[in-house]
């Protein structure tokens, strides 16, 4: 029997008159690989804010791995084990490569403000396994802010993954990609999910990139969920068909 990581139940956030999202239920089991799509404006993103506390909901609840973390600061969520990657990156531009990784890993460890110990060495070993996983390992020395658009989300996964994640959420991993930059960087996260037994939602706009890895697929609109289900379902199903894949099929 699958363990459920993640269980969301009734969650509602409106700001002013506008529902961003409206009693949702959604659930996630350790190992999937899902996704979230929609429209612009469907939700995707508030629900990410909710889920890793950067939003608080009106009402509703979240429960990751048995524990309540509904309106819990981002930091305890993200010690807790989720973490996120996200679509505008999150990177510290003039710093090197590793100089980013480093003190993503130091923070987790609790050593971001520790004055004590030779802090240039502190993490060397899980910064050098982080980029090496995520095949930035002979980039390490460049300059972060001189990155393609690829590497450069390659690193915000990276960073991500500092945070030795349960559940990892991925926001438009893709995005800005070339055709080879998003072929690596979906073998690099179905490689995650499969290997290191990581469970992973993404949101995406690229249905071939939906379609070819999430194993089941969730379509907002206005804030709801229309349906969810199996790649196959989702693809057949009429309304989906008439308010979200018209626009890209």
């Amino acid at each position: 029997m699958r363990k459920r990581i993640l269980q969301v139940t009734g969650l509602d956030k409106s700001f002013g008159g506008l529902h961003a999202t409206r009693n949702l239920n959604f659930e996630l089991f350790e190992g999937d690989l899902n996704a979230i799509i929609g429209p612009n404006g469907a939700g995707k993103s508030t629900f990410f804010n909710l889920l890793t506390g950067y939003h608080r909901p009106d009402s509703g609840t979240v429960l990751f791995d048995g524990v309540d973390i509904t309106n819990r600061p981002p930091h305890q969520i993200t010690r807790i084990g989720i973490s996120r990657a996200f679509q505008v990156s999150n990177i510290f531009p003039k710093m090197t490569v590793f100089e980013n990784v480093r003190s993503a890993v130091q923070a987790q460890m609790g050593m971001a403000f520790n004055v004590f110990g030779n802090a240039a060495k502190i993490g060397n070993d899980r910064t050098a396994h982080l980029l090496s996983l995520c095949g930035l390992g002979e980039k390490s020395p460049n300059i972060a802010g001189a990155l393609s658009q690829g590497d450069k989300k390659k690193l915000e996964l990276t960073l991500a993954l500092a945070g030795n994640p349960k559940l990892l959420l991925l926001d438009e991993p893709t995005a800005g990609m070339s055709l080879k930059e998003t072929r690596e960087t979906m073998g690099l996260v179905d490689r995650l999910n499969e290997k290191h037994n990581i469970t992973i939602l993404f949101t995406e706009h690229d249905l071939s990139v939906v379609f070819n890895h999430a194993r089941n697929i969730t379509l907002l609109h206005h804030g709801e969920i229309i349906i969810q289900g199996a790649p196959d379902q989702v693809r057949s199903n009429e309304t989906a068909q008439n308010i979200y894949f018209g626009e890209h099929y």
